[in-house]
């Protein structure tokens, strides 16, 4: 059979499977029944352990004064003059507690991007931001670094909680939902692990446990 005639047979099956749908087996057990069950732990201890395998860089703070100490001693330490960030209101309230780094807006030569989330996924230990936030996709992607600042109200067990927030909190679903899994990584070249190939090489979240009066 040439190529020609094997084409138009897959797209026959694929037309009889599309007029002939296979009914679902179990139907009841479809709506609402959560595929993945909690494990008893607490959604931070769960997001930590998942994140941190997946080489991300946890660090916990207690209120937002703690997030600004410990936020300004790494960019200190890593010597970090280009920060890129389109959060300004956040960056605004945050100079309360002395927090004022060089910013850039060249997110092509920045050191590292600074974004909020939407929502963390304990079970995978993923960041999961839309087109809701100022800071969109682009700042988590293109920027060497990846700094994300959550808070633990955000914190859901699986996607399907996240998507289900999505739902409930607007009118209508964003118009881009990205999860991100850690740094960026492809095992393509000879099966050996590389990270940093397609987005950020660092990905660093700061869980926040409550906001201060």
């Amino acid at each position: 059979m040439d190529s020609q005639g094997a084409r138009i047979k897959i797209l026959h099956k694929i037309k009889k499977a599309l007029r002939d749908p296979v009914p679902v087996p179990f139907p009841e057990q479809v709506a609402d029944t959560p595929v993945f069950i909690p494990s008893g732990e607490e959604l931070t201890i769960e997001f930590a352990e998942k994140f941190t395998e997946l080489l991300g860089k946890f660090v916990y703070c207690a209120d937002e004064a703690e997030l600004v100490k410990k936020l300004s001693g790494l960019i200190q330490q890593q010597k970090w003059d280009k920060i890129y960030s389109r959060e300004e209101g956040w960056l605004d309230d945050m100079k309360e507690y002395h927090f004022d780094p060089v910013t850039t807006d060249d997110l092509a030569g920045c050191d590292a991007s600074i974004t909020l989330c939407d929502h963390l996924v304990a079970r995978t230990g993923t960041i999961v931001l839309s087109s809701q936030q100022l800071s969109g996709r682009t700042s988590s992607v293109y920027a060497p670094v990846h700094i994300c600042i959550a808070y633990t109200h955000q914190l859901v067990f699986d996607i399907s909680d996240s998507l289900a927030q999505f739902k409930k909190e607007a009118d209508a679903m964003p118009s881009m939902i990205s999860y991100a899994t850690g740094p960026s990584r492809t095992a393509d070249i000879e099966k050996t692990l590389v990270v940093g190939v397609h987005g950020p090489k660092e990905v660093y979240c700061f869980l926040v446990d409550k906001l201060m009066d």
